[in-house]
């Protein structure tokens, strides 16, 4: 699915730059604020977002979570996964990247300016947020279209909760992300190019709230997907 960088930079949320840099409910002085609008434009002008994703009907039991395909199943262990979709029928397999140029400008930036580089970084986690939110809204979009109407539950990646990071082995085979996107994983099971993310996210028919930068709005205080308090 195309999403064009326009789109993307639309989408940011300069609060979430703000937010990632530790500024909270602050707001930066005016030099740093014109700084980092001309590091997220720069940012925007060299990447190259792509992605994959699968759509498996989906039953949880206990801590297991099975994905069913149509050439395979896949099954996760997790408690925090299996409450996170204990009321979808169907999940999305996901990998998206914003590819090398995000890397590139990072490194550019580590020589010439370490500040730039300090808001690359942040604008890169901002940049694959917001083109994460419209790729699985498209998509969500698509799976309702023939008129059974659905629901996003919160992206849920290997490595959070309890679910145990070695899980990116099995999405990145899956999706055969090296060879079609060209994202790959380190050693320490870290993505590379590094503003990426791989993730599974629930499709549920229940009308929700609890999905897309939702969780400082909710009255649900004691859920334990909720973002931290700044």
């Amino acid at each position: 699915m195309e999403i064009r960088n326009e789109d993307i930079k639309k989408r940011v949320n300069i609060r979430e730059i703000y937010r990632y840099l530790g500024y909270g409910a602050k707001l930066p002085d005016s030099s740093v604020d014109a700084m980092i609008r001309e590091v997220l434009e720069d940012l925007v002008n060299v990447i190259q977002p792509r992605n994959l994703y699968k759509i498996y009907t989906c039953s949880t039991s206990g801590t297991i979570v099975v994905l069913k395909g149509a050439n395979r199943t896949l099954a996760f262990e997790s408690r925090n996964l299996a409450s996170n979709l204990a009321q979808c029928r169907q999940v999305i397999l996901i990998a998206a990247t914003l590819g090398i140029g995000a890397d590139k400008l990072l490194q550019k930036y580590e020589i010439l300016n370490m500040t730039k580089a300090t808001l690359t970084q942040a604008c890169g986690a901002a940049c694959i947020e917001a083109y994460c939110n419209i790729l699985q809204e498209q998509i969500c979009e698509e799976a309702s279209s023939d008129g059974q109407r659905f629901y996003l539950r919160p992206r849920f990646s290997p490595g959070y909760g309890d679910l145990p990071l070695e899980y990116q082995k099995v999405i990145f085979e899956e999706l055969e992300c090296t060879k079609r996107i060209g994202l790959t994983l380190t050693d320490s099971l870290l993505m590379y190019p590094t503003k990426s993310v791989s993730a599974l996210i629930g499709l549920t028919s229940n009308p929700q709230s609890c999905h897309i930068g939702k969780c400082r709005d909710c009255e649900n205080l004691t859920c334990e997907f909720r973002e931290p308090a700044e």
